[in-house]
């Protein structure tokens, strides 16, 4: 198994809360203890699922800011609608993912989009942090709203897919534009399906268990909602067996050995730094929504 990287812990979500009231949400890091392990990932939330009932009041997050790492949310059931500052604006839903590089800042909301609002429904999400390095820290904001249709999909054999939103499987090249090397694998296996996932040598990697169950590298075996998986960063492939239908998310990417300052939407590389954009979002300087 030389070749496999090796399982170095499973866990489970460390908190349970509602972030503004249209996402109930499941934290599988850093509220476990997680950090450095996952890094360039920061947080993991997993919101639902969830039914909403028909509303006519629209359910989500309202006007917040953002500075220095990226916000990645992945759909699976209902539909969200963003707006930012930087005059970016759209609507994912099923299979969508939005990509949004706040870098040197961006204020923004997400919202229950209106027709998910107006006929309620099932909702269920995946929102990723992804650190930025130092030099990128204050880059230009950009956002990228990636459609399922464009995302490649690896047929795994007998109805498993993997669908690859970043990084590179066999020739398959991901939908997103990252900064630094990322995996980000979309997993849908078929009950007695076995994979190879490739994530690189000298990568972090984690397998991020929505619901199902699954034997990692023949040795352990993870069943349920919500648990996550870590893996040594030598190696490049990680053996999945699924025990029954499962969805899986794959975490991978080259660590960002940098000092983290955080505090709230802000992800910095010093204390200074921090209470900068504290001062830069108060004085308006990250913009507004009109």
């Amino acid at each position: 198994m030389s070749d496999f990287k090796k399982l170095t812990g499973v866990h489970g979500s460390g908190s349970t809360h509602w972030v503004g009231d249209g996402f109930p949400v499941r934290n599988l890091f850093p509220s476990n203890g997680l950090n450095g392990e996952v890094s360039p990932f920061l947080m993991l939330d997993y919101a639902g699922p969830r039914r909403f009932e028909p509303s006519t009041k629209p359910r989500g997050v309202g006007e917040h800011p953002h500075r220095g790492f990226e916000t990645v949310t992945i759909a699976y059931q209902g539909s969200v609608e963003h707006r930012d500052s930087a005059g970016n604006s759209g609507v994912i839903g099923p299979g969508d993912v939005q990509w949004m590089t706040a870098a040197s800042g961006v204020v923004h909301e997400e919202m229950h989009e209106a027709e998910f609002t107006k006929k309620g429904g099932i909702f269920e999400m995946v929102q990723l942090w992804v650190n930025l390095p130092a030099k990128e820290k204050m880059s230009k904001p950009r956002y990228q709203g990636i459609e399922s249709a464009q995302i490649p999909v690896v047929e795994l054999g007998e109805g498993s897919v993997a669908r690859i939103i970043a990084g590179s499987w066999a020739d398959a090249k991901g939908a997103a534009r990252t900064v630094t090397p990322v995996e980000l694998f979309d997993l849908r296996l078929k009950a007695g399906a076995k994979v190879e996932i490739p994530v690189p040598e000298g990568h972090n990697a984690a397998v991020v268990l929505l619901r199902g169950g699954v034997t990692l590298n023949g040795e352990k075996t993870v069943k349920g909602e919500a648990q996550i998986a870590t893996f040594s960063t030598r190696g490049g492939l990680i053996a999945v067996e699924a025990l029954e239908d499962t969805t899986l998310l794959i975490l991978g990417g080259e660590p960002i050995n940098e000092p983290v300052a955080s505090y709230g939407p802000f992800v910095m590389n010093t204390r200074e730094q921090i209470m900068q954009a504290i001062e830069d979002f108060n004085a308006g300087r990250m913009g507004r929504l009109s």
